[in-house]
């Protein structure tokens, strides 16, 4: 009756005396054989030894033997309060038999310990932290049966555990280890975290903890992505189930769960079975093996309906014909999973090892008010490795040989059982070994000669690019009017001589027009001064008629013979087509030709008072601007195909053309207006 927590795996385990931590009872005794597998040995480690030693291990002792039985020989005896054995017991034989006897004490909380085959070196104990390493990153072995009732951990994947978290106890909340097998942990030690969350996972409960120096994760092999039931990878036609809930609500709208809704995360009711008993099941098709390596549940996550399964078995199938029910290694019945405790936690279960097939199938065993659940699988894409070849030896040819070929027929079969059980197991890299010297040579060659003529074809094609485009470029700086002539600094000092000469006191000068410096001028004068001088607003793109294009002129260049300025009277050639001689600033969206400008009469001193102010040309409408008083017909370029007529003012103190003596201009205006100016 003295013995506590016992896990007996076939390569590893862990026993305890009763009551552990707490004071054990008086006068109790228990005994546990231990046997591995033949040719191993078996080494003890203690993780906490505490055993009353008041008279000398007399009454309360610990005593190891070697081998079971009548024929057993004491390996030692031992006691002591808070007795630090830091080696190990080993064994000489693959059995021990471990003996505890506790006599009257009024303290000590016994023991606990952990075994495992000798090949297992890096051997550590259920009570070990990440806190005893200093190493960032280190391998060990866990021991079977590191879920314990006294120990506790923080944290949960992929975020980590807190670093006084039971490291074996956390790699079996992790899914890395197996509780009954145990199993090799590989873990990192990296900053902590302020805050860690609680979940349950494989029967094993994570508490929330607070902030700590540091924390650990584990390494993986990397096969836990999930297979498409939350993300619709898996399609609705491949989700099956025994039965389906259905039931009207209260307006008498008919309410079906589906197995397509039985999806993780998915808003909406869950997946229901019509019938509450231990024959119903949920499957679901992969459309391929695949490597299962885990299941997260949840309930119905509905709060009006409170349904969760507790428990459940797990099938698996190659053609949804025969069914295999899960069963962890050594064991001769399905393994029961863990279910959920309530309808809205995620609770994961890991396979250990993990399940090949196409086929899933959760049966419930265990439910509260009904079967309803929604799930997601874990895994990853599976791949099978080519067998080698077996080659067999000839046929036996005397009695003599019959021995060895029984024994060869026995190799082939274990050869062929252990490809068909270890379907994880890839085939290792075989090298061959038969290649000739002179297969060998010629590899080497042709390694060496095709970068070679890779970088020769390389380079041919690059010189003939080059040469290709210093011949066309050589074309170009033949001409005359090639880019790169037109980018030398010097072309617009050759350009200047072709153009028209300007003052250069009057280039930034505005014009100030005004009655009497207009009136004094003779009628020829009166364009010269307006071609010479810039104007107020724009930049005098085209002087007078002239033809020739200056820089960025918005006038189109006239065609024909080049007029000068001396040939031209605008006001004995009323029908001539001339341009005016300033122009608005041309928008950025507006049209290849300049803005119309308008003339304002009102200032002038003969004008009648409210007279409109008349555009020099076609207004911006499609109405023409009314007239006053009789006016010379002139023609005005435009982008358009047709020419518009413009109108002249009229010239100050005549109605018609007259002397010129008495022509009079008005002052050019700033806007346009299609109807007439406002006053200035």
């Amino acid at each position: 009756d003295g013995c506590g927590h016992t896990v007996l795996g076939p390569e590893s385990g862990t026993l305890a005396s009763i009551n552990y931590p707490r004071t054990s009872p008086n006068s109790t005794v228990c005994e546990w054989e231990i046997r591995v597998k033949p040719g191993q040995r078996v080494q003890l480690k203690f993780g906490d030894f505490d055993i009353d030693d008041s008279d000398s291990c007399h009454s309360s002792y610990l005593r190891v033997h070697n081998g079971i039985g009548p024929n057993r020989t004491e390996i030692g005896k031992y006691c002591g309060f808070g007795f630090q054995m830091d080696g190990l017991i080993i064994s000489k034989s693959n059995e021990v038999t471990v003996q505890f006897m506790s006599g009257i004490h009024t303290s000590g909380r016994g023991f606990l310990a952990a075994y495992s085959t000798t090949d297992k070196s890096d051997l550590i104990t259920c009570l070990d932290n990440a806190s005893h390493f200093s190493e960032p990153e280190f391998n060990k072995y866990c021991p079977a049966g590191c879920v314990i009732p006294f120990a506790d951990i923080s944290g949960t994947i992929p975020h980590g555990y807190r670093d006084s978290s039971s490291l074996c106890m956390a790699g079996v909340h992790a899914g890395v280890v197996s509780n009954t097998l145990g199993g090799q942990i590989n873990v990192v030690i990296s900053k902590g975290i302020p805050y860690y969350e609680g979940s349950l996972a494989n029967n094993v409960t994570s508490e929330v903890g607070p902030l700590s120096t540091s924390l650990f994760t584990f390494k993986t092999s990397g096969c836990y992505g999930t297979l498409g039931m939350e993300s619709g990878v898996i399609p609705d036609s491949h989700i099956t189930s025994s039965s389906i809930l259905e039931w009207p609500n209260q307006t008498g709208q008919v309410n079906i769960w589906k197995p397509e809704n039985a999806r993780l995360k998915r808003i909406g009711p869950p997946w229901a079975a019509f019938i509450s008993d231990e024959h119903q099941w949920l499957q679901i098709d992969l459309n391929k093996e695949k490597k299962i390596t885990g299941i997260i549940t949840t309930g119905s996550t509905l709060a009006e309906h409170y349904y969760y399964v507790s428990a459940y078995r797990i099938l698996y199938s190659d053609d949804a014909q025969k069914w295999t029910g899960y069963r962890e290694p050594g064991m001769d019945k399905d393994k029961i999973f863990q279910g959920n405790t309530e309808l809205y936690q995620e609770v994961r279960n890991n396979f250990i090892p993990p399940i090949i097939a196409r086929f899933f199938r959760i049966n419930p065993v265990k439910w509260h008010q009904k079967i309803a659940m929604k799930v997601e699988l874990l895994g990853c894409q599976f791949s099978i490795g080519r067998a080698p070849k077996l080659t067999l030896p000839p046929p036996p040819q005397n009695k003599n040989d019959e021995k060895n070929a029984d024994f060869m027929d026995d190799f082939i079969h274990s050869v062929k059982t252990s490809l068909q059980t270890d379907k994880t197991t890839f085939t290792p890299e075989i090298k061959n070994t038969t290649v000739t010297p002179s297969v060998t040579k010629d590899v080497a060659l042709a390694a060496v000669l095709v970068p070679v003529l890779v970088m020769v074809f390389t380079t041919l094609i690059l010189i003939l690019v080059c040469a290709w485009h210093w011949r066309n470029r050589k074309k170009k700086t033949e001409g005359t009017y090639d880019l790169p002539y037109w980018d030398r600094a010097g072309w617009w000092k050759g350009m200047k001589q072709f153009l028209p000469t300007k003052s250069a006191e009057h280039e930034e000068i505005p014009v100030r027009y005004s009655s009497s410096e207009i009136s004094h001028l003779r009628p020829r004068e009166v364009p010269t001064m307006l071609q010479t001088e810039s104007a107020e607003y724009a930049q005098p793109l085209v002087g007078g008629i002239v033809g020739t294009l200056h820089q960025r002129s918005t006038f189109k260049p006239e065609e024909g013979k080049e007029a000068s300025y001396a040939d031209l009277d605008p006001y004995n050639s009323p029908i001539q087509e001339v341009y005016h001689a300033y122009a608005e600033p041309l928008p950025v969206t507006g049209p290849e030709y300049a803005t119309p400008i308008i003339m304002d009469m009102s200032s002038h001193p003969s004008t009648p008072l409210g007279a409109p102010s008349i555009s020099t040309f076609k207004a911006a409408g499609n109405q023409a601007p009314p007239l006053v008083g009789t006016c010379n017909k002139l023609l005005s370029r435009t982008d358009s195909a047709s020419s518009a007529q413009a109108l002249y003012d009229i010239p100050k103190g005549q109605l018609g053309p007259g002397s010129a003596d008495q022509l009079v201009y008005q002052v050019p205006q700033s806007v346009a207006h299609p109807s007439g100016s406002k006053d200035e």
